[in-house]
């Protein structure tokens, strides 16, 4: 095993790293593999289902469920960033850029996987994300490039205007031999108990095959 990461996955929230990419994880993981995760964000700008009271609150209460999510994964390599959450998309890119950029170089991942253009959903922090990450990507030389994916579903989103930029995977993961435990680690985050009903509305089928769109794949 060398240090270098099999996988670096970029994203901005808490919870950003379990639906499509826990099993993914897990099974990486499970074959003596290093993975890592960056979150840019506390997520204190979430929803709180009457959880928590104020944003302090919320982040504190979401950096304790991150915590939990990434014990039941089994993933130690963390790193926990306080970049504004909301407001992501409204601050100078290039810190942002940076942050990924030297996360990749000192980590060295074989893939490196975010968000795509349109942010999956259209959310502003994501599609900041996937605009940092890429930028980060692109000034590396070709020789030290990791291999980038983004989030993928073959489902179109609900929204037209994302349509047009909307991405078909061309990388599947069967993860079904997860599925206990990746259920444990989506219900971790119960401030987010919305999303998850959302999720699993509008994706059931990634519960056990996470989907992902390799770019020049």
């Amino acid at each position: 095993m060398t240090d270098r990461l099999k996988l670096l996955l970029i994203v901005p929230h808490p919870d950003d790293e379990v639906y499509g990419a826990s099993g993914t994880l897990m099974d990486l993981l499970e074959e003596g593999h290093r993975c890592g995760l960056v979150t840019l964000t506390r997520g204190e700008a979430g929803r709180t289902l009457g959880l928590a009271e104020g944003p302090e609150e919320l982040a504190r209460m979401r950096q304790a469920e991150l915590k939990a999510c990434l014990d039941v994964i089994g993933l130690t390599v963390h790193e926990q960033h306080t970049f504004p959450d909301k407001y992501l998309k409204d601050q100078p890119l290039e810190p942002l850029v940076e942050v990924a950029r030297e996360a990749m170089a000192r980590h060295r991942p074989e893939v490196v996987l975010t968000f795509p253009p349109n942010g999956s959903n259209g959310h502003p922090d994501h599609v900041t994300t996937h605009r940092a990450v890429k930028a980060a990507w692109d000034t590396l030389p070709a020789e030290e490039r990791p291999r980038l994916w983004y989030y993928a579903s073959a489902t179109p989103p609900e929204r037209e205007d994302l349509r047009s930029a909307w991405i078909l995977p061309n990388r599947r993961r069967d993860v079904t031999r997860h599925i206990r435990r990746k259920l444990q680690a989506i219900a971790c985050h119960r401030t987010q108990a919305l999303s998850t009903v959302d999720f699993i509305r509008k994706f059931p089928e990634r519960i056990t095959e996470e989907t992902f769109y390799e770019v020049g794949g």
